[in-house]
């Protein structure tokens, strides 16, 4: 645990962890950095702890963080995981196409 925080009960530690992933599931508009990062602060973690955690290397995490690396879906993964999360494709909201493809008024197909 980051040492700026004092020490926690594992209920609290259960209980940061639980609004964190409520607070991910709740802003489904923020990007992956920006909900690694409040993963991370929330449950009073360094970069250092959710790498080893993770699986992810120090510097991998630092630069998705930092938006210098996108991050793969395999290490995207690894870091949800950590809180029994899943990577997942879902369609936007702004994304007016139907099933199987349909294109969406105004839209040009793409080659």
């Amino acid at each position: 645990m980051d040492k700026r925080y004092t020490a926690l009960t594992l209920q609290q530690q259960l209980e940061l962890r639980r609004q964190a992933v409520e607070d991910v599931l709740a802003h489904p508009e923020w990007r992956l950095p920006h909900a690694i990062r409040h993963l991370k602060k929330t449950m009073r973690l360094t970069t250092a702890e959710l790498a080893k955690l993770s699986g992810v290397a120090f510097r991998t995490l630092q630069d998705i963080e930092q938006e210098r690396s996108d991050g793969s879906v395999q290490t995207m993964s690894r870091i949800f995981a950590v809180l029994g999360l899943k990577l997942g494709v879902v369609r936007s909201a702004s994304d007016q196409g139907g099933p199987s493809g349909e294109i969406a008024p105004g839209k040009a197909p793409v080659d």
